[in-house]
């Protein structure tokens, strides 16, 4: 029965994150979530409270996946470089992903200043990913490629140049950059690192 629950849950929020990429966040009704869901507007009734409900789970839902994926993906690597390589590589997911991600997070965004769910969520996110390039930034200077003084400052500018790349590349609205783009936020990070790249 649980199971059956945590399923129907995750259709909702599946489908709630689908209504948002294509009506915004403010056109999004819970009709349309039960919609979009294959489902009665009681049944989401029946497993979140209300639509600000289903808005916060849904945000929770998708920056704990991101983390997840992206934790899963560095703990296989042994170096600091490796490891980052392959952070930007889930960071840098695909044009579509990646689209779609920050269209629905930045249409949350606007919205947190007016409520603390949100803004909870999203400092928990955050959290997250400093934490991510902290890891990094301290196993680089371990390993001596890297030469940090404050790795916690580093990792939230990390976090920044990602974010900014990102975001300049969603306003060129071209797939085709998506491969340069990532391959700044790399150049990018390095310089910030300070890498001590192998002389040839």
């Amino acid at each position: 029965m649980k199971k059956r629950a945590t399923e129907r849950r995750k259709q909702i929020l599946k489908a709630t994150f689908q209504a948002v990429v294509d009506k915004g966040y403010e056109g999004v009704t819970l009709q349309d979530i039960a919609d979009y869901a294959g489902v009665s507007k009681g049944v989401t009734n029946y497993y979140f409270e209300n639509k600000e409900d289903i808005f916060a789970h849904l945000l929770e839902w998708l920056t704990s996946k991101i983390y997840e994926r992206e934790m899963r993906s560095i703990e296989k690597e042994e170096k600091a470089l490796a490891k980052l390589q392959t952070y930007l590589d889930n960071v840098f997911a695909s044009p579509t992903e990646n689209r779609q991600f920050y269209r629905v997070y930045l249409d949350f965004l606007s919205q947190v200043k007016g409520n603390v769910r949100y803004q909870q969520v999203n400092q928990q996110f955050y959290q997250n990913c400093w934490g991510i390039g902290q890891l990094i930034a301290e196993l680089g200077t371990k390993e001596g490629v890297f030469i940090v003084k404050d790795t916690e400052m580093t990792a939230k500018l990390m976090r920044g140049v990602i974010d900014g790349m990102l975001i300049q590349w969603l306003m060129q609205d071209e797939d085709d950059l998506h491969k340069i783009y990532k391959k700044m936020c790399l150049e990018g990070i390095l310089t910030l690192l300070h890498y001590q790249r192998e002389e040839s």
